[in-house]
């Protein structure tokens, strides 16, 4: 059991470097030795978890999303949504290196030889959404005619979109404000009027969300 845990730290330890150094440079310039020098781990060690960098970036894509931890449940489904837009923005502007990196790798188109699969965290995604978009729907939350795939896809491509801009005009720091100015706006077309009332959009939100979620997936480990 000792052994499984150093094996486990080490791993996160090196996918946390790995997640840093893309963040900052890109998956092109990424050097290994950078990841190994961040992590403190010995290349036998990042190799005997990953064959190659690009093995090591794929990792990162695939548990991009569950790199952000479950928010608390709401009695309103849809204020769990915005909790989570929130929640996400508030990782990115306080620097999460796995989702700094993760999104970093989903958004840089890269080289078209590097083989990665950037459709995998943003399928994860648009399957998140609208799983809880189904479930706002069937509780009465939605207009009935909103479909929900793709809203879904909407509430993604919108995300995107503005922590790219937040990160080019400002570096993250106006990221809470404009997230919750999208979810609002995006939640509008959506919601019926007497759910969309209710729903608390303030960018403020998300610290408490932030460290609520963070106790809930403490508990469960």
């Amino acid at each position: 059991m000792a052994r499984q845990e150093r094996a486990m730290r080490t791993r996160l330890a090196i996918l946390r470097a790995a997640a840093e150094v893309f963040d900052e440079v890109g998956y092109e310039a990424a050097a290994i030795s950078e990841i190994l020098k961040r992590s403190g781990m010995t290349k036998g060690a990042l190799y005997f978890h990953f064959a190659s960098k690009k093995e090591l970036a794929q990792q990162i894509l695939t548990e991009q999303v569950d790199a952000v931890p479950p928010v608390m449940p709401q009695e309103l489904v849809l204020q769990e949504g915005v909790d989570e837009a929130l929640l996400l923005a508030f990782m990115l502007h306080q620097g999460d290196p796995v989702v700094r990196g993760s999104v970093r790798l989903t958004v840089d188109e890269g080289a078209p030889q590097d083989g990665l699969d950037r459709r995998v965290p943003l399928s994860g995604w648009v399957d998140h959404n609208a799983e809880l978009l189904g479930r706002a729907k069937r509780a009465g939350e939605l207009l009935p005619d909103v479909e929900v795939v793709d809203a879904a896809r909407m509430f993604i491509g919108g995300f995107i979109g503005t922590q790219l801009m937040s990160k080019h005009l400002t570096g993250y720091e106006d990221l809470m404000d404009r997230a919750a100015d999208i979810t609002k706006h995006l939640i509008t077309s959506i919601a019926v009027p007497s759910v969309l009332v209710r729903l608390d959009f303030a960018a403020k939100r998300g610290a408490r969300v932030y460290e609520e979620a963070m106790k809930l997936r403490h508990d469960a480990e």
